[in-house]
């Protein structure tokens, strides 16, 4: 029996190498995850579906099947999915009391890859409605809670993958991140999170299941090489829906392979809005542009190189559409009307938005997001990456972004405070991460938010690297 003390010591990759060094078992690691979630998920609310006896037996198989033990380098680590996904034979609510009673028929696109990887899938994560908000407190499942401090809220949309890793119940978590979902939570949760260039990973199978190539999956981890190894599982070997961008053979092997070169690096901490960014969140900013200088890179500070207001009204209105398929669909087929379908007021909102995008709308708003991405092309050509703050704010307490508030003016008001930045990569494409950089004067984590140019997954990784090393990162979550 491998005890909490040694596996929560262990990132993904000293897992994985451990059970083929016959240090122990999958079964043995799984059984770890699974007394740790029985432990502690009922005060966090991490996990909202569970398959325990499931992954213990895909464990077993896995220790008895050297092919399936050496299907990839994180073979047999016990695994979390989004409930934003589908997972064949599990229920997918994506959030929401409309999808209560749906399970899934099929495994999505990356769930097929994790599973040929040789992952024990032990449950789906909770999620708002729909990923439809920047915290996780669905109605429907319950509020998530922050392993740092339990009053607070993981971010979202990410919100249940966060807190399962950074509690120890997993090492690494599936996430998605279409405005900032896998970034907003590994800030919020002191974790590291990339949100992959768009083409470049395994997306589902229609526009829509990837809102027109704005959202993008991969992983949150409390270390690089283990995001490195999980993009490997994941990046495409022919385009799928849109253009796939050079990569290197293996991120992970692209770690191993020398020092990141000296970059340009732009620093921004103004809010791109106007609104005021919390000094907790600007340290951490400043304190990310000073380790990078202190490595060699070469750091400027200057304006936002784009308008991100006109690109986020632009991704609101496309959102909202897609708002709109999510549930206008689902109530077709249960003869609901929209106006009765039991879902969050700010997600009926949004559908009811949605509903009224005519055609030429629509192809307005892509178009503006085009123009912005040309724009960050062109920035792009003068500097290898921005840094700028994850959020404005550290962590909401849980119930200050309320998506049935009743003053649905207000919550727009408080979301805008509280983000800004992370969504334009999500717009235009690019590859960002969120790096952890300690605590706050509150005691909870902060991230700096770092954006490179379309295809520059590589760059961003081995920048990250570099920081792990240099400058320590908060680790587990002390919560009992």
């Amino acid at each position: 029996m491998v005890k909490f003390a040694d596996y929560k010591r262990l990132d993904g990759i000293a897992a994985a190498e451990g059970i083929r060094r016959k240090d122990f078992t999958s079964a043995e690691l799984t059984a770890a995850a699974i007394e740790r979630a029985e432990e502690i998920n009922p005060t966090l609310n991490a996990i909202v579906h569970e398959h325990y006896e499931g992954a213990m037996e895909q464990a077993k198989l896995i220790d008895q099947s050297p092919p399936l033990a050496q299907s990839s380098r994180v073979a047999g680590l016990p695994f979390l999915i989004k409930d934003l996904t589908e997972v064949s034979g599990l229920p997918c609510t994506y959030g929401s009391a409309l999808y209560a009673d749906h399970v899934s028929q099929r495994d999505a696109d990356i769930v097929a890859r994790y599973r040929a990887a040789g992952l024990p899938i032990l449950g789906k994560t909770n999620t708002p409605e729909f990923g439809l908000t920047i915290t996780t407190e669905a109605r429907a499942n319950g509020a998530c809670r922050n392993p740092w401090n339990l009053e607070h809220s993981t971010g979202g949309s990410s919100g249940g993958a966060a807190a399962a890793v950074a509690a120890g119940i997993v090492p690494v978590a599936h996430a998605s991140d279409g405005g900032g979902s896998i970034r907003i939570p590994a800030s919020c949760c002191g974790l590291f999170g990339l949100k992959p260039s768009r083409g470049l990973s395994e997306v589902g199978q229609t526009l829509a299941e990837s809102w027109g190539g704005m959202s993008v999956a991969h992983v949150l981890s409390r270390s690089v090489r283990d995001s490195a190894a999980f993009l490997d599982l994941i990046t495409l070997d022919r385009p799928r829906l849109y253009p796939k961008p050079d990569h290197p053979p293996s991120f992970f092997d692209a770690l191993l392979a020398g020092d990141t070169p000296r970059l340009r690096i732009a620093f921004q901490a103004a809010h791109p809005g106007g609104e005021i960014v919390e000094e907790d969140c600007l340290r951490a900013v400043e304190q990310a542009a000073r380790h990078c200088e202190a490595l060699g890179h070469q750091v400027e500070e200057l304006p936002h190189p784009v308008d991100h207001e006109r690109a986020a009204r632009a991704m609101a209105r496309l959102i909202n559409v897609y708002a709109y398929q999510a549930v206008g669909k689902r109530a077709t087929a249960l003869g609901l009307e929209l106006d009765d379908c039991p879902i969050e007021t700010s997600t009926l909102a949004m559908a009811q938005r949605g509903a009224k995008v005519s055609a030429s709308d629509f192809l307005d708003a892509r178009d503006g997001l085009m123009e912005t991405e040309r724009q960050v092309h062109a920035f792009h050509q003068r500097f290898d990456v921005i840094i700028q703050p994850v959020l404005a704010k550290p962590p909401a307490k849980i119930g200050w972004l309320d998506m049935n508030s009743a003053d649905l003016k207000s919550y727009a008001a408080r979301f805008k405070a509280y983000s800004g930045f992370a969504a334009l990569a999500n717009g235009t494409g690019q590859p960002s991460m969120s790096v952890p950089m300690g605590l706050g004067a509150s005691g909870l984590p902060i991230g700096a938010l770092f954006t490179a140019a379309w295809g520059g997954d590589r760059t961003l990784l081995q920048l990250a690297a570099e920081l792990e090393r240099t400058a320590p990162w908060p680790g587990l979550a002390d919560v009992a």
